[in-house]
């Protein structure tokens, strides 16, 4: 399955490169909203709320009254989840406040268990997507600028019995629209029981085939945005 994304950034719609150059902006929501009305899935990530600068609660509001949206971007809190969730989200991303960067490297050693047992038992764990970013072989957090002594494949173990489901990301091809790396991806969905999603670098419909027939759906925001897939 396709999952279009939609990234926000100072009340705008945004693409950009590595998580940092900003490559396509768009304040054209309804138009955007109009385009995904007929996925069964979209993703919507708050970019400022991700970094600890702001949000964009009343964009995101609007925009998962409108579309089955599961929404990512600063959810460190299992009171901010219920929010995003009262919203109108249909699950809730959550990446960086599963990890502890002060615990040891041992397997598993990073991962918050408590938090992560607290947030699945207040929302369930269906309403519950783990986000596992990797970079370079290893998992990051914190907009992509800390990294951690562990593996996605590690992390995603360790995870399992908390989330219903899991955004791995590749960020290594993150919006250079070269294509994703397919054998790390499927490494990842072989080490977890649960539902795996894929982003970073899926730019063509061959590739989202690809993952579609390993049972992997495809997030793809640069390439729509583009128009380099059409869809």
């Amino acid at each position: 399955m396709l999952i279009p994304s939609i990234d926000l950034q100072k009340g705008r719609i945004v693409q950009l490169v590595q998580g940092e150059k900003l490559a396509v902006e768009s304040s054209d929501v309804d138009g955007w909203i109009e385009r995904f009305a007929n996925y069964p899935a979209v993703q919507l990530i708050d970019l400022d709320a991700a970094m600890g600068i702001g949000t964009n609660d009343a964009l995101v509001r609007q925009i998962a009254s409108r579309l089955p949206c599961r929404v990512g971007g600063g959810v460190r809190s299992v009171g901010r989840a219920e929010d995003l969730l009262a919203a109108g989200a249909k699950a809730v991303i959550v990446g960086s406040a599963f990890f502890d960067v002060r615990r040891t490297a041992e397997e598993g050693g990073v991962i918050k268990h408590d938090f992560a047992r607290a947030l699945r038992d207040a929302v369930g764990i269906n309403h519950v997507i783990g986000a596992v970013d990797s970079k370079g072989g290893r998992v990051v957090i914190h907009g992509w600028r800390t990294a951690l002594p562990i593996s996605a494949v590690q992390a995603v173990k360790a995870l399992d019995a908390y989330c219903g489901e899991f955004l791995y990301t590749h960020v290594d091809k993150e919006g250079l629209m070269q294509g994703t790396d397919v054998t790390a991806i499927r490494a990842v969905k072989d080490a977890t029981t649960a539902r795996l999603t894929a982003a970073g670098g899926i730019t063509t419909q061959d590739e989202i085939d690809t993952l579609h027939a390993l049972g992997i759906d495809a997030v793809v925001g640069m390439a729509i945005y583009t128009g380099a897939l059409k869809v």
